[in-house]
């Protein structure tokens, strides 16, 4: 197990060595000079490197991706160009949004996912089975901004359970701070429920069909002690990568959802930095949802190997 992490540790240090330099290269490139962009089309060409200057964009391009690499390892985004402050300070407050929404979204997606895969599972051909099927497309369908402009015609505008939008602050308390986070997680999460649904589906379907399982039902284990004892175990590992992509989109693509309620998140924050072209906050919070990403994937290997001890065996 040990030796299998090891492999898995060094293989997420390359694809952040990697990711890092392709970040730095692609956002570089990009059309247009910050310092131009700030000053305006009439500022005079000796403001517009004064500007440069102070922004550190006049050294060359190794150094400043050295630069940047280095203070990230030591903690420190660099300045934000536009706000000059400190960019961990703006990653810090926005995740503080992102990420509960985030998690929040993905407990909601399991929490229905899990239990309507395994249902249709149970009952392959009949009438449960094709109803959550049938769910399952529409959610796929649904573009999720439409849903959330639904939910708040529904229970913010009509009902008025919860908030048109806005995002009240943890300094308001953990149950007005979720309750603000309700209604985008629910836009979020169950697209993502649908999908989950569908591929436990199939891969309980997979395993249901294996030998093992008619061996396990010929020791005198009835239908459902089957399933729940071996079938549902051996079909998360492609559950388990799903979880784990899923948790990469919901923190790297809320953007449409932060926008439509207002939220203070890392997607709306980094969808002002293009705008503002701020291209240190462009590429540190883009590295940091690379980062996220990448570590877990790194999460989810380590949890293949805990559901599937062949996987232990092989390293």
């Amino acid at each position: 197990m040990q030796r299998y992490a090891l492999k898995r540790f060094l293989s997420l240090i390359v694809s952040l060595a990697v990711a890092s330099l392709v970040i730095f290269l692609v956002i570089e490139v990009a059309p247009g000079d910050p310092a131009s962009f700030m000053l305006g089309i009439n500022a005079q060409p000796d403001t517009v490197a004064a500007l440069r200057a102070e922004l550190g964009l006049d050294v060359p391009k190794w150094q400043r991706y050295l630069d940047w690499v280095g203070g990230m390892l030591r903690g420190d985004f660099g300045t934000s160009y536009t706000y000059r402050t400190p960019v961990a300070g703006m990653i810090a407050d926005r995740l503080a949004v992102s990420g509960p929404l985030a998690l929040y979204a993905l407990a909601l997606s399991t929490l229905i996912a899990f239990p309507a895969g395994i249902y249709a599972a149970a009952r392959r051909g009949k009438a449960g089975d094709v109803a959550v099927m049938g769910a399952t497309q529409l959610g796929v369908a649904i573009p999720n901004f439409w849903f959330a402009m639904m939910l708040v015609l529904v229970f913010a505008i009509n009902l008025r359970w919860f908030g048109a939008g806005g995002f009240a602050g943890w300094d308001k308390g953990a149950f007005a701070a979720m309750k603000s986070l309700t209604l985008p997680a629910i836009a979020l999460a169950l697209p993502q429920a649908a999908i989950l649904a569908r591929v436990m589906r199939s891969a309980l379907l997979d395993i249901l069909g294996e030998d093992f399982m008619r061996t396990a039902r010929a020791k005198g284990l009835s239908r459902r002690q089957a399933l729940w004892r071996h079938g549902v175990r051996n079909a998360m590992i492609p559950v388990l990568t799903i979880i784990g992509l899923q948790f990469s989109f919901l923190l790297a693509g809320g953007i449409i959802i932060e926008n439509v309620f207002f939220l203070p998140g890392l997607g709306r924050l980094i969808f002002q930095a293009i705008n503002s072209r701020d291209l240190i906050v462009v590429e540190s919070v883009v590295m940091l949802l690379v980062f996220a990403v990448i570590a877990v994937n790194f999460l989810v290997d380590l949890t293949y190997a805990a559901v599937d001890p062949r996987l232990r065996a092989r390293t």
